[in-house]
């Protein structure tokens, strides 16, 4: 559980620290998708129920993954072999094409904003 809730953010604070070159060896690392049909694939295969149809989390069940997907490598050896209670998805079950896909798709998702920069949530001086 613990892993599940700080992997994600070790990857976030990965990217984060590699700036736009991170993010851009990302990007060309992974296969072509299609971000359209990915949006339509997450909730066909229903990863919606576990990360949110927003891909926003789902607080125990799964993590954020809009805004901080993981470089593609470490994306399809998790969801193909995932080490925590999220199930196999293989690859007869989703094809290396779909998944593109759906990574296209959470790929497109802005990053959220830093906190500091929401006033509601800004600490206050």
């Amino acid at each position: 559980m613990f892993m599940r809730l700080v992997a994600p953010l070790i990857v976030a604070t990965a990217l984060a620290a590699g700036g736009t070159s991170a993010r851009a060896q990302q990007a060309s690392d992974a296969p072509p998708g299609n971000a359209a049909k990915g949006k339509t694939l997450f909730v066909e295969r229903a990863c919606w129920q576990c990360h949110g149809l927003a891909a926003q989390g789902g607080g125990a069940a799964g993590p954020r993954l809009a805004g901080r997907v993981a470089p593609w490598p470490a994306f399809s050896r998790y969801v193909r072999r995932p080490t925590e209670e999220m199930i196999p998805f293989t690859v007869k079950v989703l094809p290396d094409t779909e998944l593109a896909d759906i990574y296209a798709w959470l790929r497109s998702i802005p990053a959220p904003p830093p906190v500091a920069s929401i006033p509601q949530l800004a600490p206050k001086k």
